[in-house]
């Protein structure tokens, strides 16, 4: 897209400026946030009877959910803010307009840009999802919180500025314009209000500090089990900004160490960028209300699709004694092997569960006690606590005699064409393979299957359907990993192909498990599409 007057068109400026990370933490001390507000947003926005500004005292949001709305803003109003002064209008409205911990349950996956999975209303919200939820998630709907008479308003706001919405998704098939501006505000009103106990009982708290040594492990997709530890430094007091070092050993051997900055808004959502092992790494976590527990997932910036999941505890003296995770994560019946558990002050006899003895302690320490463990042969599936001394894991470790199935991971597999002459990288998928138990009643699918957990297996890959055959997808839409990383082709038209068009393609990838010489298969439909080219922080 050529530029106008020197400039790029608004779109993409808008595109550029909501895809920016929030700042982790400015160099100089930032501005005051209020006063900005103040300064700054007062002379559309004017006080109401409440002290209140008007719009912006009628909603709340996430860091994310301010910093788009700040970026709007600046874009299409003109307001003149710094990086710096943008940075701190979003840490006040955060803190004082935020969401409370309970109020983002069930769709932090959003804000963590995990992006693989579809979504699934029902109920009450279904009306609103069916509505709203054709140009853009429902999570990012659920993610703010309005008075009914701010939720009434947004139709007229998405009308006056995508007016295309009138057909986007079949919307001419329904009434939408009176359901959007009637019932769904009502709904919306009566789900996710602005005035809310949760977020009152929040703000009387007092704030946690993230500053001390942490334990922590988790799992990276496509590289395994990880565990570390981390220091937090407080970077200038009372600020809620710190300094941050981590270092990963994973399962496999291999070390990785991660620096940077790193900033707590509305006192449990952290944000940090760091760099790790190579790669500039941004860290979405939420601190627990005591401030005992730091969790979440970290990904690549602009490559959002490769990242791990971590849980981190307090450790250090007055920690409380804590079992954060063992692996592996299962056990044949009638086999023997080592098992590590990880966490806190971990001290006393190791028990793993019925069916499972532990044989002789191999390795002990305060935050890793490797063991031999031995399988009954008899043993019933099912997964068993696993403890040390105090410190217990319910969760803790599967004991099985036949993986029954296995499925593919993630559940929505979709990869974008990137890089070659185009500006926007690629955007792959990391497969990965999950054994299963049928559980009591032998029956796939059920409520009471065994997630057994991560088995290595070999990929493969070919055309969905007879289109894809013709078209050559395989050749053309990407390569496939030993490891099951999917790397799509490269963006822009492809003289090679039929028609000269672009490399994109329908693909099912494939996972083929050695269970004791038995093997089991299981695949994925893989979509691999075009660039996206305006990706907000909250989609």
């Amino acid at each position: 897209m050529e530029k106008v007057n020197g400039r790029k068109p608004r779109l993409l400026a808008l595109a550029a400026s909501l895809a920016a990370p929030l700042l982790a933490a400015p160099a100089q001390a930032a501005p005051q946030g209020e006063a900005l507000v103040n300064s700054k947003c007062i002379t559309c926005h004017a006080p109401a009877e409440d002290g209140q500004l008007a719009r912006i005292g009628d909603s709340r949001r996430t860091p994310e959910g301010w910093d788009m709305t700040v970026a709007r803003m600046i874009i299409s109003h003109g307001v003149k803010l710094s990086a710096d002064e943008r940075a701190a209008v979003v840490k006040h409205l955060a803190d004082t307009r935020g969401l409370a911990p309970q109020e983002t349950d069930g769709y932090r996956y959003l804000i963590e840009r995990d992006f693989n999975r579809v979504e699934s209303v029902q109920g009450e919200a279904k009306l609103a999802f069916d509505t709203c939820a054709r140009c853009h998630s429902y999570g990012r709907i659920a993610l703010q919180r309005r008075t009914e008479s701010d939720w009434a308003k947004l139709p007229h706001y998405h009308v006056g500025q995508y007016p295309v919405i009138e057909i986007q998704a079949g919307g001419r098939d329904r009434n939408w314009w009176e359901l959007a501006t009637t019932q769904v505000p009502a709904i919306l009103g009566k789900l996710y209000p602005n005035d809310s106990g949760a977020w009152q009982q929040w703000q009387q708290r007092e704030r946690a500090s993230a500053a001390g040594t942490w334990r922590f492990v988790g799992h990276r997709p496509g590289r395994g089990a990880y565990e570390g530890v981390a220091t937090i430094e407080a970077d200038r007091a009372g600020a809620d900004r710190y300094k941050v070092k981590f270092q990963f050993d994973y399962a496999d051997g291999q070390r990785e160490t991660a620096e940077g900055e790193a900033i707590l808004y509305t006192g449990y959502e952290w944000r940090a960028s760091v760099k790790q092992g190579g790669m500039d790494v941004r860290q979405v976590f939420t601190l627990s209300p005591d401030g005992q527990t730091l969790s979440g997932r970290w990904y690549e910036n602009g490559n959002d699709a490769i990242g791990g999941r971590l849980l981190a505890a307090r450790s250090g003296n007055g920690s409380a004694e804590r079992l954060l995770a063992v692996e592996p994560t299962h056990i044949k019946a009638g086999t023997t092997q080592r098992v590590t558990l990880y966490g806190n002050g971990l001290s006393g006899d190791v028990n793993l569960g019925d069916g499972i003895t532990v044989a002789r302690v191999v390795e002990r320490a305060a935050g890793k006690v490797v063991v031999e463990a031995r399988a009954d042969g008899a043993g019933k599936d099912g997964v068993r606590a696993a403890a040390v001394g105090n410190a217990r894991l319910q969760q803790g470790l599967a004991l099985y005699r036949n993986v029954d199935y296995v499925a593919v991971e993630p559940e929505q597999a979709m990869a974008v064409v990137g890089g070659g002459k185009g500006p926007l990288p690629k955007v792959p998928v990391q497969f990965e393979s999950v054994g299963y138990a049928f559980g009591p009643d032998g029956k796939q699918g059920t409520a009471d299957d065994i997630r057994l957990g991560y088995f290595p297996a070999t990929w493969s890959m070919a055309n969905a359907n007879a289109f894809a055959e013709e078209m050559q997808d395989t050749t053309y839409a990407g390569t496939l990993r030993t490891d099951g990383l999917f790397i799509p082709g490269d963006a822009g038209p492809n003289p090679k192909r039929r028609f000269g068009t672009n490399n994109a393609g329908e693909l099912v990838v494939t996972a083929t498990v050695d269970d004791a010489g038995r093997k089991l298969s299981a695949s994925k439909h893989l979509i691999v599409t075009l660039q996206r080219w305006n990706d907000p922080p909250l989609r």
